[in-house]
């Protein structure tokens, strides 16, 4: 069966049948600890389908296919197992982390407010034998941070480097793989170093928090619960993996739809779990109110990006951004005006339509825009194939419309604002300006070498 963005005569990618599921059982029936029924054997059968994932095989290694379908629910259980067992030198502390998109998905679907879904999140993964449950939001504080100071760096050498300019942001998985498998030189070079929001929260459960627990990251097993399957294969790639501790950032990552697969499984409903504070990774302190960033179905980084550009770069002090749709919704524009001038224009680009409209006026010479917010999914992050699809395939529009009403009402938290992002600048990353926060904060996007039949790709 032809996947609906591929042009070839044959298409490898996944399907929802028979074969497929068995498939990705047999990549991990050969693992012992499920030799034996337990608590978590039925659970542990539910699987993943890259059906649902931007990734087809026509840009995936069979290694990684067999890794990817690894980051499912039998992993997370598989250690949960292993916590159970006697031999406490294989225990592992069980972080999860949690992606602010998720939690309006939580809120709508068992109708709480996104506080009680956070706690109550908090309190089922607790009851399952997770060990902290942390918000990503702090992460996406460094991303943004890290992002913003690198745009006004590159439109400071704009005259001097050919590749300065346009910036691409970098947080979204399913386009940096297409930019890296498919579009290659032409777009890499412009991409933002900064890692996702997904990628520093591995680095900092895995290196702050680690350190302040007296751990070593091996001993930590890492998930993530996030809107979209792309974040099950960013998860996997080879420069967010540390040889010398033979550790992932993120271990495994969970979409919020498998989430509730497994409250499914166990008769679980969200309304009658018990509420727990969401833990952060200062010691005992928890975290208060969910917060978000400016942005209405994402982190914001345009928004973001815009508003200190025009601050550090002109003086302009702007508190409310107007957004100019283009061809549709999901693809609009923000400018700046000085002196009867444009000097900056940015864009939002989501959904691959709009991203492959984007790269035509860049092959052609024609690209206007200094910065670039991409987003594989149409609608953005909220609207991510883990959490909005119905099991027909089909996007849950009247689900997806209460997400973007939870989400809106989320007060917004500057990165700026956030006191524990400058503690851990100074206390951790030895300054703003220092190597380690290029070593851990930052990473390099850069050409995969694909076949000429593996471009012939149409969005």
């Amino acid at each position: 069966m032809k996947c609906e963005n591929c042009t070839k005569k044959e298409c490898s990618k996944k399907q929802k049948n028979d074969d497929a599921q068995s498939t990705s059982v047999d990549v991990l029936s050969s693992n012992d600890d499920f030799e034996e029924k337990n608590e978590f054997f039925t659970l542990a059968n539910a699987k993943i389908l890259l059906s649902d994932c931007l990734a087809c095989d026509n840009c995936m290694t069979s290694e990684e296919g067999a890794r990817v379908f690894q980051q499912n629910q039998k992993e997370f259980f598989r250690i949960l197992n292993l916590n159970k067992k006697c031999d406490t030198s294989k225990h592992k502390v069980l972080a999860v982390s949690i992606c602010p998109q998720s939690l309006p998905y939580f809120a709508a679907k068992f109708d709480l407010s996104v506080n009680d879904a956070a706690k109550r999140l908090c309190g089922f993964l607790k009851s399952l034998g997770v060990h902290y449950v942390f918000d990503t939001t702090i992460a996406a504080d460094f991303s943004i941070l890290e992002s913003q100071r690198e745009f006004v760096q590159r439109y400071q050498r704009r005259n001097q480097e050919e590749h300065a300019l346009p910036m691409f942001a970098s947080a979204c998985p399913g386009w940096i793989r297409y930019a890296e498998r498919v579009l290659t030189n032409l777009v890499t070079p412009h991409i933002c170093t900064a890692k996702s929001p997904q990628q520093i929260m591995g680095s900092l459960v895995k290196g702050y928090f680690a350190r302040q627990q007296n751990l070593s990251p091996e001993q930590i097993f890492h998930v993530v619960v996030a809107p979209c399957y792309d974040k099950k294969l960013e998860a996997l790639r080879e420069d967010f993996y540390t040889a010398l501790y033979n550790s992932q950032e993120v271990d495994c990552v969970l979409t919020s739809g498998e989430i509730v697969q497994i409250m499914e499984q166990k008769n679980v409903s969200m309304k009658d779990v018990t509420e727990v504070a969401v833990d952060s990774l200062f010691g005992e302190i928890k975290e208060g109110d969910v917060v978000r960033h400016d942005g209405k179905r994402s982190d914001g980084y345009l928004e973001h990006i815009f508003k200190h550009a025009a601050r550090e770069l002109f003086g302009m002090d702007v508190k409310e951004i107007t957004y100019k749709a283009l061809k549709n919704k999901d693809f609009q524009e923000v400018t700046l005006e000085k002196d009867g001038e444009t000097v900056l224009r940015f864009a939002a680009a989501y959904g691959f339509r709009n991203i492959q409209n984007m790269v035509l006026k860049l092959k052609k010479g024609k690209f206007l825009y200094h910065f670039v917010e991409v987003l594989a999914c149409p609608g953005g992050c909220l609207n991510g194939k883990g959490q909005t699809q119905t099991e027909d395939g089909k996007p849950d529009k009247a689900l997806l419309s209460q997400m973007e009403d939870v989400y809106a009402a989320i007060p917004v938290r500057l990165p700026e604002a956030n006191v524990y992002v400058q503690k851990v600048y100074q206390d951790w990353l030895e300054g703003m300006d220092s190597r380690k926060v290029q070593e851990t904060l930052h990473t390099k996007y850069s050409a995969v070498n694909q076949t000429a039949s593996n471009l012939d790709i149409k969005w």
